[in-house]
């Protein structure tokens, strides 16, 4: 007993870790539960800004077709989904401009404005800056609900639909597709910068007689707001529906990611490659070409798109989407 009381603290709590387990518990008893890890929190997306803020500017604003999640490829490398924006700035002299893309995954016209990403983009721009805007992909749908909520109303009128968000749990205005990108071209205007429209990218989907299928409605809204507005617009919709048409089927389904199940609309980085190239080929067409200057020794190459481009399919009579 004498011994015991004579040795340090620390050695007899250590003789008790050894004669009765770990935790100080009598032998066989079961050993406390580990402590759950607490689950990691998604990662904040940072949003670019131009690199130098005293050159001239071209921001782009969209949907993951443009700027595909945190525009890393899902960790994938090439064969991950990769947004055009993401490749196009190789086509662009970067000593003369910055190219910033602001464009967020999954969402529309209606949710990019509403989402608060237009304000904090437009806070960026400056006069002789450019914006390039591509929506349509995830405009249709439900106007309500409490998964996305995101469709904005078919066409370009100044209808409007009042609705209780079941979503962000706000009274929200529900305007048109062509009514969003007329606030964007008009929100540019007012910087003094230089707006152009783009139609949205088309689907890795074949209609009967083999042709890749245009989505007519949203490629033809895009152009009647163009022309409305007497802005640059960029039919890369049916730009880049004609190029896989020449390209052929097998060598379209190479620019996809390989995965089940079929991913048919975003493309990996080599389809990027080929859109941005697309979306260069369409500004070619401008009268002028407003980003002419700026262009890379790779993006000279590029030959104008067929003009018969500019010419996209009427579309059908906008029906009201559902409100639920």
């Amino acid at each position: 007993m004498t011994l015991i009381k004579s040795l340090p603290l620390y050695f007899l709590l250590g003789a008790g870790s050894l004669l009765f387990g770990q935790n100080g518990a009598p032998a066989g008893a079961p050993a406390p539960a580990a402590p759950t890890a607490a689950p990691r929190p998604r990662p904040r997306m940072v949003m670019p800004v131009p690199a130098n803020p005293n050159l001239p500017s071209l921001f782009l604003i969209g949907d993951s077709t443009v700027r595909n999640g945190f525009d890393d490829g899902q960790n994938k490398g090439p064969a991950g989904q990769w947004g055009w924006g993401h490749t196009i700035p190789a086509l662009f002299d970067l000593t003369k401009i910055n190219v910033v893309n602001r464009a967020v995954g999954g969402l529309s016209s209606r949710t990019y404005l509403t989402g608060g990403h237009w304000e904090r983009t437009l806070a960026l721009i400056k006069a002789g800056d450019f914006v390039v805007m591509q929506f349509g992909t995830n405009d249709s749908g439900k106007i309500n609900d409490n998964f996305r909520a995101r469709a904005s109303l078919p066409g370009v009128g100044d209808d409007q639909q009042e609705i209780d968000n079941l979503l962000t749990k706000k009274h929200e205005t529900v305007h048109s597709y062509g009514w969003y990108l007329r606030k964007f071209i008009a929100d540019t205007r007012a910087k003094g910068a230089t707006p152009i429209v783009c139609s949205l990218v088309p689907r890795k989907q074949w209609d009967a007689a083999g042709k890749i299928r245009r989505q007519p409605d949203y490629a033809a809204w895009t152009r009647e707001v163009a022309e409305q507005e007497k802005v640059g617009f960029i039919n890369l919709n049916e730009i880049a529906a004609a190029k896989y048409d020449a390209l052929g089927h097998d060598r379209v389904m190479t620019l996809f990611p390989q995965a089940t199940p079929d991913e048919h609309t975003h493309t990996n980085l080599a389809g990027a490659q080929v859109l941005a190239e697309c979306v260069v080929a369409g500004l070619k067409l401008l009268d002028p070409d407003p980003l002419a200057p700026y262009f890379s020794e790779p993006a000279v190459g590029i030959a104008p798109a067929d003009p018969s481009t500019l010419a996209a399919p009427e579309a059908p009579a906008p029906q009201a989407g559902p409100a639920s």
